[in-house]
């Protein structure tokens, strides 16, 4: 596998569809918000049906690799997965 880039709205769309999926709902049923803290890293905050869930990095990175696996349609554990904080680009992932 190749080095590739993942921008903010396709790790959001990640999120989604992980969410989606662990919930039994349509992707579109849920909302994610991005966040990044200095003390605590990367994490996302999903709202579904009313309830709402703050994943933890360990968690985007397991949503990233159902993304990898059901929309690139590419092996998810050959891959290692980088988290950033770009000044321009907001959150992105780098697979590799």
């Amino acid at each position: 596998m190749g080095s590739l880039k993942l921008s903010e709205q396709e790790i959001i769309n990640s999120l989604c569809m992980y969410i989606a999926a662990k919930r039994q709902v349509s992707p579109e049923n849920v909302e994610v918000e991005l966040m990044y803290d200095d003390d605590y890293g990367f994490s996302a905050e999903s709202h579904v049906n009313g309830r709402s869930q703050i994943l933890i990095t360990a968690n985007m990175i397991e949503a990233l690799r159902f993304y990898i696996e059901h929309q690139l349609n590419m092996d998810p554990f050959a891959a290692a997965i980088e988290l950033e904080l770009d000044d321009d680009e907001g959150i992105i992932a780098y697979v590799r």
